[in-house]
């Protein structure tokens, strides 16, 4: 028998034997018993373990091993040899159950301990082999056992079973239990989830999170950050019927999440502070992860600050702007958007990012200032997916085409122009040889075609890009309206924007009312004008009530949108519409000043100048004629450029342009192709 420890007696040499060693053959099941003849335990008629008197006292650091102690051991050797099934069946031998009531009071007694007590100021009763860590961790490893035995369920009872007995120690703070003893908790603490989880069991895995993060289990920062990314990864992507924490586990005043999305960002944001704090390590799946949830709920701006506050040197610098640059595009502040990708495309970064160039070519084509360089990103992307993407040659070819298109419009020089608008024909056609079925694509090849008064390559696309979305897109619909209308093919126009009406969602239909009532005063029609004009007004009042309850930040772009050009030169419209001259030209010059290649409002500043005298010709002619190097296809333009030219005495100019403006009105749409982009 093993000397008392408190008697400072050491043992004799030949009885040094570790626990292990106690058992006499740890291969076999059936020999699996503890080589202690006088002290064995016995079985109850009832199945339940007996252990023997010298058994049941034993000390922890002596070597007496009582029936589930040696059990426990044996069990443990045999799952680090990766022997489950025998660990499993040494571990069915213990009646578990009946050495947690035996263990338990033990647990209990113990005190909590003070913040900040270190390892070696703990208690000499607390030992590394105490016999209830011993049992516990017997449980922990059965349950694993279980798990990876595809036994999800029992492992996961197994599991909880650990968790229950030694829950109520920790109620009261954190009790001063050997280090193995909470290993084992920890341990146990994540198994729960996951093993509901392959159960199939997710509310009772949405529960155990909840239990592994609210109860007091005295979890270190790695562990519970471990728990923390898994839960939010098991919010984002399990499509659980998730439902809020209980009234039990809220906390007065604190932020409580109304679905699982804002659960798993409140996660990931507190595993961000935590690695801030220096707490736990950097681990990049915390980024993806928030980067999913904050797209799912459309705030990148967020995303975008949280990105800003990595630390240098977790991120390549130019991922991060590439990534930086993704949020603020999507948050529609393109300028800083490109601003981050000509830092990242720079020679000495990463020139030949495609993804970055092709965002760089997109960003640019929707603005004709610097179409010209995004002609040089497109152009970068084709010859870098030359001979390895055909896919992405073609969505360069589709930006560099558009991109062409728009440096049409800015250029002073016909010639100049023209040779553009060859270039970008080809580009898009190009383009469409490689990727057939692309209906945006189509489209803009539509809208090309129909700038440039082809009406017939241009009908053709406007039919094939209805086709290609099953005319579920308005503005196909209004593009095949608005060339049918320059053929002067109203009626067809207007069976086709109400077939529009019929196929397209209610908030869609404002573009197709406006078409509708001029497709009606083209053709005479006033008083069916004005019922289409109460319908658009009818779905703009309905537009607006519905807005009502919208965010802050909504409303406050709602307003900013009566400083853009289109609601200025309406403004100055019906300023003119009323005699009121000099109100009228401060709008259309308020409209021409936000939005400088405004075409309408230069045209009606050329038009009211030159009623205005003959010393305002010059200034009226300029305008114009501005009007027209943005649009040569302007109509209106061409009419009041002749009229000045006829006052100032220049009667061969004004036959030119009067003869353009005629030919033009043979093709004229009811609205500006323009008004499609």
């Amino acid at each position: 028998m093993a000397s008392d420890p408190d008697d400072g007696g050491e043992m004799p040499p030949a009885e040094a034997t570790s626990p292990a060693e106690a058992v006499s053959d740890p291969s076999a099941e059936a020999e699996a018993e503890v080589t202690a003849p006088e002290d064995e335990p016995v079985k109850a008629s009832g199945g339940s373990v007996v252990p023997a008197a010298g058994a049941e006292s034993s000390h922890p650091e002596g070597l007496s091993l009582n029936y589930e102690e040696a059990r426990a051991l044996l069990g443990r050797l045999e799952f680090q040899k990766g022997n489950v099934e025998v660990a499993l069946r040494v571990f069915d031998g213990i009646d578990l159950q009946a050495a947690i009531q035996q263990f338990q009071p033990s647990l209990s007694d113990k005190t909590p301990s003070k913040k900040g007590r270190t390892k070696s100021e703990l208690p000499s009763s607390v030992s590394q082999n105490n016999p209830a860590s011993l049992v516990l961790e017997a449980i922990y490893l059965k349950s694993l056992s279980l798990q990876k035995l595809g036994k999800s369920t029992e492992a996961a009872n197994q599991c909880k079973s650990v968790l229950d007995s030694v829950e109520s120690i920790f109620q009261n703070g954190t009790p001063d239990i050997e280090q193995k003893l909470q290993e084992t908790v920890n341990k146990s603490v994540e198994l729960l989830p996951e093993a509901w989880k392959h159960a199939g069991s997710y509310q009772e895995a949405l529960a155990s999170y909840r239990r592994a993060l609210l109860s007091p289990w005295n979890l270190d920062d790695e562990c519970r950050t471990r728990i923390q990314k898994r839960y939010a990864s098991f919010l984002l992507y399990s499509n659980i019927d998730w439902s809020p924490p209980s009234m039990a586990q809220q906390v007065e005043g604190c932020f409580v999440p109304k679905n699982n999305v804002e659960e798993a960002l409140l996660l990931l944001m507190i595993v961000l502070r935590n690695w801030y704090q220096g707490k736990t390590h950097w681990d990049p799946s915390v980024m993806e992860h928030l980067t999913y949830a904050l797209s799912l709920c459309g705030e990148p701006l967020v995303l975008a600050k949280q990105l800003e506050e990595v630390l240098p040197g977790i991120y390549p610098r130019t991922e991060r702007w590439a990534t930086l640059a993704l949020c603020y595009y999507v948050a529609g502040q393109k300028d800083i958007a490109l601003n981050f990708l000509r830092k990242s495309l720079n020679k000495l970064e990463n020139p030949n990012d495609i993804l970055a160039l092709l965002l760089a070519a997109k960003i640019c084509s929707k603005d004709h200032h610097i179409s010209s360089e995004g002609v040089e990103y497109a152009r970068r992307v084709i010859a870098l997916a030359e001979s390895s993407d055909s896919h992405l040659k073609s969505v360069g070819l589709h930006f560099l085409g558009t991109c062409l298109g728009n440096k049409s419009k800015v250029v002073s020089s016909d010639y100049q122009r023209s040779l553009l608008q060859t270039e970008t024909l080809k580009s898009l056609t190009e383009s469409i040889s490689l990727n057939r079925y692309n209906a945006d694509l189509i489209f803009d090849m539509g809208v090309e075609y129909a700038e440039q008064r082809n009406m017939n390559a241009a009908l053709r696309c406007a039919k094939e890009f209805i086709e290609a979305t099953g005319g579920s897109v308005s503005k196909g619909w209004r593009l095949l309206a608005l060339v049918l209308s320059a053929q002067q093919r109203f009626l067809e126009a207007e069976v086709a924007t109400d077939a529009a009406l019929d196929e397209t969602a209610k908030l869609d239909q404002g573009s197709l009312l406006r078409v509708k009532a001029k497709l009606k005063v083209a053709q005479s029609s006033p008083m069916e004008a004005v019922e289409a004009y109460r319908a658009l007004l009818a779905l703009v009042q309905a537009q607006k009530n519905s807005s009502a309850s919208c965010k802050n930040a909504i409303e406050k772009a709602k307003a900013l949108k009566s400083y853009s050009a289109a609601t200025l030169h309406a403004e100055g419209y019906m300023h003119q519409a009323r005699d009121q001259t000099k109100d009228a030209l401060a709008a259309y010059v308020n409209a021409f000043s936000t939005e400088l290649e405004h075409v309408p409002s230069k045209v009606a500043i050329g038009a009211m100048l030159s009623k205005q005298g003959p010393r305002f010709l010059p200034a009226a002619r300029c305008f114009l004629s501005d009007a027209l190097r943005v649009e040569p296809t302007n109509r209106m333009a061409w009419l009041y450029l002749g009229k000045v030219h006829r006052s100032d005495g220049r009667i061969s100019d004004a036959a030119d342009c009067f003869q353009a403006a005629v030919m033009l009105e043979e093709s004229d749409p009811v609205e500006s192709f323009s008004s499609l982009s």
